[in-house]
């Protein structure tokens, strides 16, 4: 599975990049047939949730998005993750069961 981790609007550390992959990697025990996943961080003005977290995962035939706000990157991050981890069991359950 190839990743690729964007910080717009300003510099994520390591430790924070180092957490978004090791969260993501936990997406493989749902669907194993994950192409790529594009990882979204970026500073929001909401003052209570200021912080943004998208990710695209791409699998055959199809592309999957989750977008979440949080208090924290990696408040945002664990939702998302939450969510995209929901999409693909519901993706899994759609394609294998014809």
């Amino acid at each position: 599975m190839n990743t690729t981790f964007t910080a717009r609007k300003f510099n994520a550390s390591q430790n924070l990049q180092d957490f978004a992959t090791e969260e993501i990697q936990k997406l493989n025990r749902y669907y194993d047939g994950i192409l790529s996943v594009d990882i979204v961080l970026e500073p929001t003005p909401d003052n209570d949730e200021p912080a943004k977290a998208e990710l695209t995962v791409k699998v055959k035939n199809d592309l999957l998005n989750a977008t979440e706000k949080g208090v924290a990157y990696e408040h945002a991050l664990r939702s998302a993750v939450d969510n995209m981890r929901r999409q693909l069991i519901k993706y899994k359950d759609k394609r294998f069961s014809r």
